[in-house]
């Protein structure tokens, strides 16, 4: 064996080495895409499915839009709440005429 085949040998082993690590290092990258993958769709999955976070995230987007609608059109928005009021009053007003009339 002379130096050169011996220098070959050893660059074949490098080259070898190299490209496993190499691979190793892929597939480090891949699993790590994939946990951080894995983790977003788990996120995404508790936040659809945390009805409190929901109801939450609804209503303040409708006291948002309640509040641009309140000021473009602030006699629109006092006519809304009037009505929203005299909803809610005569449904707990029947309800209560209604339980009293039961007995």
């Amino acid at each position: 064996m002379t130096a050169t085949d011996a220098a070959r040998g050893v660059n074949g082993r490098d080259a070898k080495t190299r490209a496993r690590n190499l691979t190793r290092l892929e597939a480090r990258a891949n699993s790590e895409r994939a946990r951080a993958e894995f983790a977003s769709t788990l996120n995404a999955l508790e936040d659809k499915l945390n009805v409190p976070k929901q109801v939450r995230i609804k209503t303040a987007r409708a006291k948002a839009r309640f509040r641009r609608f309140a000021d473009e059109q602030p006699g629109a928005a006092v006519a809304v709440a009037v009505g929203v009021a005299a909803v809610v009053g005569v449904t707990v007003w029947l309800v209560v005429r209604a339980a009293v009339d039961g007995k």
